[in-house]
């Protein structure tokens, strides 16, 4: 089940991808899309009556805005150098364990939805990751039962200001991640049931039409359960919780012989398999 929402930011409507890749408004089975309803029980329960009623269910007509697919992200947590090949064209050893951190919710953002660099950054760049949805409480997971705990998957775009994030933050990286819009995530919410394995995902990501980065999450240092069952040791996971799992190689700070950085104008193209796509536009903050 591909779940999303759209409409004018702040009035967000349920929807669904039908088998034919058009959006139905669920506003009939569901209010919005919230954490309460990722548990297994609940999820199933909703995919059910989808089902049922999908010839049904009213099509939404043109092209609407895409929002956050999830109404409420109580935490958005990162992970930091989880590709071998990008922590290396960073010029940072493999970690030991996965490093964390975490962005601001300000950053959350539609899939779509213009991207503003921040005032007077030089340094904005560009990070395709795998987003994990938590579907229920999670605090000591082992590493066998941790995918149980997860409700489905999306993209994110972990835009990141890098002369913050490394001169700036004093080991701290958050003040490089959080910018309003440095959080692109969507275009859907794709229930764990359609991703059977989250170790062998294409991921891109184009700036201005070319590609930039061509990885796969066959790649991760930490795969998801892995990701999960850590976390879970050091806090406690909640329902809508979303963990942004790394990126791979290709960011425009790790461009050789000089890097490349985002300007106004400048547009990103982000696709995850079996994810969907992004589009982005960078702006001027106003």
């Amino acid at each position: 089940m591909k779940l999303l929402r759209y409409g004018p930011k702040g009035k967000e409507k349920p929807g669904v991808v039908d088998t034919d890749g058009r959006i139905r408004d669920i506003s009939s089975i569901v209010d919005d899309i919230t954490p309460d309803l990722l548990g297994p029980s609940s999820l199933s329960a909703l995919a059910k009556e989808v089902k049922a009623k999908m010839s049904t269910l009213p099509l939404v007509s043109g092209k609407p805005r895409l929002g956050v697919p999830l109404a409420t992200i109580p935490n958005l947590i990162c992970i930091g150098l989880n590709f071998a090949d990008h922590a290396a064209e960073a010029g940072q050893p493999i970690p030991a364990e996965p490093i964390i951190f975490f962005k601001h919710s300000c950053a959350l953002t539609g899939p779509n939805d213009n991207v503003p660099i921040p005032r007077g950054s030089e340094h904005t760049d560009w990070e395709c990751e795998l987003a994990v949805i938590i579907g229920r409480t999670a605090r000591y997971v082992k590493k066998e039962d941790a995918l149980k705990y997860v409700a489905g998957y999306t993209i994110c775009n972990d835009v990141s200001e890098r002369h913050y994030q490394i001169k700036r933050s004093a080991g701290q990286w958050s003040k490089g991640k959080s910018s309003p819009g440095f959080a692109p995530v969507g275009p859907w919410f794709v229930t764990r049931d359609e991703i059977p394995d989250p170790q062998n995902l294409k991921m891109t990501l184009d700036v201005n039409g070319k590609r930039m980065q061509n990885g796969s999450t066959s790649t991760m240092i930490f795969d998801v359960a892995t990701l999960v069952s850590h976390l879970s040791e050091f806090m406690t996971l909640m329902p809508g919780d979303l963990i942004s799992t790394g990126t791979p190689p290709g960011v425009g700070s790790g461009i050789k012989p000089k890097p490349v950085f985002l300007r106004e104008g400048d547009t990103m193209d982000v696709a995850i398999e079996g994810l969907g796509s992004q589009h982005q536009k960078c702006v001027a903050t106003k």
